[in-house]
């Protein structure tokens, strides 16, 4: 059965939220159905380190970053919705980078189907489930989360909640963030992708010309104490 992730889970360092979250899948309701996505990339930011948001300093926009683990903070990228949640200490936080799609007794074929005609491909044809989510921007989009809706809000377990479905990934791989501008600490490793769906995340990791130990670590993962 799966669990849904209580408030207090989050309430944890970011690095060490942003491996934990990796294999848990996020929910949302919609006219009925459970959307669901399984994640597989994350990336981790700290208030102190220049890549965050939260660094720019406090603003009514950004004031979910500094609230206590376990709130949502959302924001447009590139014009299109993209979803975060605060961990433990004021400005930290997790960005849900891309994802997959997850189906179960809670999520089924018509789940499935709502989130392809959330996300069609820019010819309006379905894309390739591999594809729904394949991207901060396109998880969002799939599963319905729009900034309006839910950006500062608390976690509904019956509209919008993550559960432990027991996946946990068998090794996962750290990385440099994507996206950072140059000076704004874009040599951090603070990016993580479930190995077995690196080839489905925003950018694969493992791709030809990248070199364990220069460009990336890939860690076995055992149960964290």
């Amino acid at each position: 059965m799966p669990i849904t992730l209580p408030d207090a889970f989050f309430n944890r360092d970011a690095l060490l939220l942003a491996r934990e979250l990796l294999g848990k899948v996020i929910r949302h309701r919609v006219d009925g159905l459970w959307l669901s996505a399984r994640i597989i990339e994350t990336e981790a930011y700290y208030c102190a380190e220049k890549g965050s948001h939260a660094s720019l300093g406090y603003t009514e926009k950004r004031k979910a970053l500094f609230l206590d683990g376990g709130h949502i903070y959302m924001y447009y990228a590139r014009g299109a919705d993209s979803l975060n949640f605060s961990a433990h200490g004021p400005g930290n936080a997790v960005l849900i980078k891309s994802a997959y799609p997850w189906q179960d007794a809670l999520s089924g074929p018509a789940s499935l189907a709502r989130m392809r005609l959330n996300n069609p491909d820019a010819q309006g044809r379905p894309r390739p489930d591999q594809k729904l989510c394949a991207g901060q921007t396109l998880l969002c989009k799939a599963l319905g989360l729009k900034v309006p809706d839910w950006d500062a809000k608390c976690f509904d377990p019956e509209r919008l909640r993550v559960d432990d479905v027991s996946q946990v990934p068998s090794r996962i791989i750290q990385t440099t963030r994507l996206g950072i501008p140059h000076g704004r600490d874009e040599h951090l490793m603070y990016r993580f992708v479930d190995a077995d769906y690196a080839a489905y995340c925003t950018r694969n990791p493992l791709r030809r010309g990248q070199v364990e130990g220069r460009d990336y670590i890939s860690r076995e993962n055992p149960p964290l104490l």
